[in-house]
Parts: C-alpha cells; sequence; structure tokens
C-alpha cells in the first residue's frame, strides 16, 4: 500500500511526515534544508511507495494566501514537474505551528527542544497530515 507524504515548506527548513502503509497514522520523517527537499524525496520516493504529496497551505485567518505563499508556489509547481505521477495536494496549514509548539509544551519538552525550529517544523508536518487524514475520512 501507498504512503502520504506531508510537507511543511518554509523558506529555510521543510519539515515532513508520512503515513504508514495503512494511511492511519501520521508520523515524524524527518526536518531538512529547503534547497536538499527534492533530491531527499527522489530518493525516498526510490524506496518507499507514495500515492500523494500534501503541501501546507498558508493563509490568513481571512482566508487569502500569507506572505510565505510566495515561497511555497513555485516549490509546489517544481515538485509536480518533478513528480507529475504523484498527486500533490495543498492543504491548510492555519495554526499548524502554534500546535506544534504547544504540543510540545504539553509533552514537557524543554525550553531548548521547544526553541528549535526544527522540532516545530517536523511536528507541524505531522499535525498537518494527521488533520489531511482525518479530511479524507470525514470524506468517504
Amino acid at each position: 500500500m501507498a504512503r502520504i507524504l506531508a510537507i511543511d515548506y518554509g523558506s529555510k527548513r521543510v519539515g515532513i511526515a508520512v503515513t504508514d502503509p495503512l494511511k492511519i497514522i501520521a508520523t515524524a520523517l524527518t526536518t531538512i534544508h529547503s534547497k536538499d527537499v527534492i533530491p531527499f524525496l527522489k530518493t525516498y520516493i526510490e524506496k518507499e511507495n507514495v500515492e500523494s504529496i500534501v503541501v501546507g497551505e498558508p493563509k490568513t485567518l481571512d482566508n487569502k494566501s500569507s506572505d510565505s505563499a510566495r515561497f511555497i508556489d513555485p516549490f509546489v509547481t517544481h515538485l509536480k514537474r518533478t513528480f507529475p505521477l504523484i498527486n500533490t495536494v495543498r492543504f491548510d496549514e492555519r495554526f499548524t505551528s502554534k500546535l506544534a509548539l504547544n504540543s510540545m509544551i504539553e509533552s514537557g519538552a524543554s525550553k531548548k527542544q521547544r526553541q528549535n525550529k526544527s522540532n516545530i517544523d517536523v511536528i507541524s508536518a505531522v499535525i498537518l497530515l494527521q488533520d489531511y487524514l482525518t479530511y479524507l475520512n470525514t470524506q468517504k
């Protein structure tokens, strides 16, 4: 069975999460530098069967594209050209960073761990992917 990947794309770092083959649970995969994301995905997709890539779509509270969309739009275009056989989906990522930070606080993460932006990015990707899985389940 195929997995679903989620990407929390930033101009510096990219958080990546993945589902299990049954698409039940989202788990953290890694955080990498944004310039390394396409080579990383090529290697990962050679090893694992991936059916969809979910990319966080940054929006403001009034449902408009946020400033960071200027980085994400070209990335999604490049992603679709590089992996034309894999479904690429944009999904609302509002509040994922705040939820990630709250999750770290609730789990007892130290202040140093919470200040590590890589941790927040990968947890944001997990939250994005879990939200997407919930959305898919409500569509069935």
